[in-house]
C-alpha cells in the first residue's frame, strides 16, 4: 500500500469514528491526502450519508463520496457538456473498478447490504431506537470507519495509479 493509500484509510477511519457522515468523511479523507480541499463538494455531500438521508436503501455514502471526488479530478465540466472527448466514460471506467473493489469485499454498495455483511443486520437509521442499536453494535467504533477507510484507501489507490492528483 502507498503512502497516499494508507493515509487516506486513516484519515477515513478517524473522521468517521470523530465527525460521523461517511460520505463527507471520505470526501475530507481524500481531499486532505491529495491537497484538493473544496468545501463545496464536501457541502454536497451532507445528505448522502447512511445510504442517502439515512434511510439505507441507497448506496453506500462512502462510496458515493470516493467516486464524487473521482469525478472532481476526472469528470465532465460543465462548460464542455457535450463531452466529444468521451471524458465521462473514462471516468465511468474507474469507477467501475471502484466498483468491482465494494462487490468484492461486501457483495453490494446498497447501504443496508453493507451492514449486513459487517454488522449481521441491517438497521434502519431514521429511526432514533434503530439509530442507537446500530450505535451500539459498533457502528460508530468499528464497522463504519473501516468501510470509510477501505474507500478512501481504494479511490486513493486509483487516483494514484491514474496519476490523477494534481502535482504541486
Amino acid at each position: 500500500m502507498t503512502e497516499a493509500a494508507e493515509k487516506a484509510y486513516e484519515l477515513g477511519k478517524h473522521y468517521e469514528k470523530t465527525y460521523r457522515g461517511c460520505s463527507q468523511c471520505v470526501i475530507a479523507a481524500l481531499q486532505d491526502t491529495f491537497d484538493i480541499r473544496d468545501d463545496a463538494i464536501f457541502k454536497a455531500a451532507t445528505g448522502l450519508a447512511g445510504g442517502g438521508s439515512m434511510a439505507t436503501d441507497g448506496s453506500c455514502g462512502a462510496y458515493v463520496g470516493a467516486i464524487m471526488v473521482l469525478g472532481y479530478l476526472l469528470g465532465r465540466e460543465r462548460d464542455n457538456f457535450s463531452d466529444p472527448e468521451g471524458i465521462r466514460f473514462r471516468t465511468h471506467e474507474l469507477a467501475r473498478k471502484f466498483h468491482e473493489r465494494y462487490i468484492d469485499q461486501y457483495g453490494s454498495v446498497v447501504c443496508r447490504d453493507i451492514q449486513t455483511k459487517v454488522m449481521g443486520r441491517p438497521y434502519y437509521l431514521c429511526d432514533p431506537e434503530e439509530y442507537q442499536k446500530f450505535h451500539n453494535a459498533g457502528a460508530h467504533d468499528v464497522h463504519c470507519p473501516e468501510v470509510v477507510g477501505k474507500a478512501a484507501r481504494w479511490m486513493a489507490e486509483i487516483i494514484e495509479a491514474e496519476n490523477l492528483a494534481p502535482r504541486s
